[in-house]
């Protein structure tokens, strides 16, 4: 395997990692708990827990799985929840009763709820109170048979709990009427479970640990298979890359980023753990003022999010006045960080907007800069220990450095598969082990990769490629532009051109003046033929630009 990166950029790091050091994800946070015990874990609106209490409310949980409930090793059970006490405290008691952990999106419709539950043959679900209506209207037609219910304030202690609750339901109402008469309260069923009875399952590397479903921008959802050793795996190799620079026991983490997502779920909530870091929970992010408050309050030391997010951030003026005396690293991932976003949060926080890259399939880290970077490099990064990334053509044969083609990875935290699709898992494995990303990109002389875009999103205007990253790259940087998304549309003459949609910073922004600014740094085929302004784009719920959903919208229209 070639490291030609380790003594050019990063000595420190090692090229391998050994993925044999714990036996089970279990035996990670044990040895979590036991280390940390007396230092704070995680923080929500006012409460935090202690990693000692965190350890002894899991193992009820797990207990109230085992003798309760009933559940066996391998069980399916789902968590679907924001950001809130609850998640860390049912997750680390799935994983410790020996179960697997189903994570589910609290904004799903409906129909994707039914189709997740369906697919991952899910028995227990917990969920909070906000989405009990969407379950309500489909658990008839799913496997679930134990339901419990938490409100977001339920673990924030009296009378807090109650007046959060209150609010949420009476005075927001943000909670529709729902009924599901087999539905306990979780909060209730916690407190009194006997952790006592609680049973250590027998659990090695091979087991499953999450059906961690893809976001289903592209069909329907799929449940990516990761096992004890894909996270274990994952959490030993971001730990190598960073544990020169954050120390043991004294790190703050911002977690805006939901923890059901990949990105949020393994380096915020596992690989920090292990660190036996602090980690403030953002409920809400979408709530600028409300998330800027709750940073006014905490001397973090680092920060994790997508681009969307960092510019939403950058973009409110009482940003500007939060203190990040203590920040030492910021890690964008999920989506391509921009230029014009990372050097404006350096501008701002003195501290460098790294970029890392990865996938469901992934758990996620395959790829992350130096920590020591300076400044925004355009790079997704190196690959981390005990991986191999390499570019493949169309045919499936590797090219050199420096041409563009599909970027496959291979290493310990690569899924077992799809579940239950053979047929779609043998499409993005090769016969030796690479997952083919479907991200289109090159690595250069030094060995860092760089993405050019998404396969699926290229656009082909007569007979050229273009990216629409490169596109989006340069809209944004106009001034007077706040977010952008490129698509391509169909087209009599050139097969495709190239429309733009804009959301902007600055009201008075005219087609024309975007249309000039583009001429002067894009070749011509490149340049936006077709610009819309919207007040907003669509995004998924981590705040990557939904290019598909609009691209429906244009197709829909020539249909009609």
């Amino acid at each position: 395997m070639e490291h030609v990166w380790t003594s050019a950029y990063e000595s420190g790091v090692p090229s391998e990692i050994n993925p044999r050091e714990y036996s089970s994800l279990i035996e990670v946070l044990e040895e979590s708990f036991k280390k940390f015990d007396d230092k704070e874990s995680f923080y929500c609106m006012g409460k935090c827990f202690t990693w000692g209490e965190i350890e002894l409310l899991s193992r009820k949980f797990a207990s109230y799985l085992q003798n309760d409930l009933g559940l066996k090793k391998g069980d399916r059970v789902a968590l679907m929840m924001p950001n809130i006490l609850q998640y860390p405290i049912a997750l680390f008691g799935i994983l410790r009763a020996g179960m697997v952990a189903v994570n589910v999106n609290p904004l799903y419709t409906a129909r994707e709820l039914e189709h997740q539950l369906n697919d991952a043959e899910v028995g227990t679900i917990i969920i909070f109170e906000n989405s009990c209506k969407t379950l309500q209207e489909i658990v008839k037609n799913t496997p679930v048979k134990n339901i419990l219910v938490t409100g977001i304030g339920d673990l924030l202690g009296f009378p807090k709990s109650m007046i959060v609750n209150f609010v949420i339901k009476h005075v927001k109402k943000m909670i529709p009427d729902w009924s599901l008469p087999q539905a306990k309260d979780f909060k209730t069923e916690l407190f009194d479970a006997n952790g006592d009875r609680y049973t250590k399952p027998e659990i090695d590397l091979e087991d499953i640990s999450f059906l961690q479903y893809t976001g289903g921008t592209t069909g329907v959802s799929k449940g990516a298979v990761l096992t004890h050793g894909n996270i274990v795996a994952n959490i030993l190799q971001a730990r190598a890359w960073i544990s020169k620079y954050l120390k043991e026991g004294e790190e703050t983490i911002i977690t805006p980023l939901p923890l059901y997502h990949i990105f949020s779920l393994t380096a915020n909530c596992m690989i920090f753990a292990t660190m036996g870091a602090k980690n403030i929970l953002i409920t809400n992010p979408r709530d600028m003022p409300g998330f800027i408050k709750e940073l006014k309050k905490h001397k973090f030391t680092a920060f994790t999010g997508v681009n969307t997010l960092f510019n939403g951030l950058l973009n409110n003026p009482e940003f500007k006045e939060v203190d990040f005396s203590s920040l030492k690293l910021t890690l964008g991932g999920g989506m391509a960080v921009q230029k014009t976003v990372a050097d404006k949060w350096k501008e701002v926080t003195g501290v460098p907007l790294i970029e890392a890259y990865g996938l469901t399939e992934t758990s996620p880290a395959a790829c992350i800069n130096p920590m020591n970077l300076k400044a925004y490099n355009g790079k997704i990064g190196l690959p981390i220990s005990s991986t191999e990334m390499i570019i493949l053509n169309d045919d499936g044969e590797k090219l050199p450095t420096g041409e563009i083609g599909e970027i496959a990875i291979k290493g310990p935290q690569v899924m077992k598969g799809y579940y239950k699709r053979p047929e779609e898992t043998a499409n993005v494995m090769t016969a030796d082990g690479f997952f083919k990303t479907g991200d289109i990109g090159f690595m250069d002389e030094a060995g860092f990769f760089q993405i050019v875009d998404r396969k699926k999103d290229m656009i082909l205007v007569s007979g050229f490629n273009v990216y629409p990253n490169e596109v989006e790259e340069v809209v944004v940087s106009h001034p007077k532009v706040f977010e952008a998304a490129a698509i391509g549309v169909p087209d009599d003459k050139s097969g495709e051109i190239v429309k733009i949609f804009v959301v902007k910073k600055d009201p008075d922004l005219t087609e024309e003046e975007l249309k000039s600014y583009c001429k002067e740094n894009l070749t011509g085929y490149k340049i936006p033929r077709l610009v819309e302004f919207r007040d907003e784009l669509p995004k998924t719920n981590v705040g990557k630009i939904l290019r598909k959903d609009l691209r429906n919208e244009e197709l829909a229209k020539i249909k009609k």
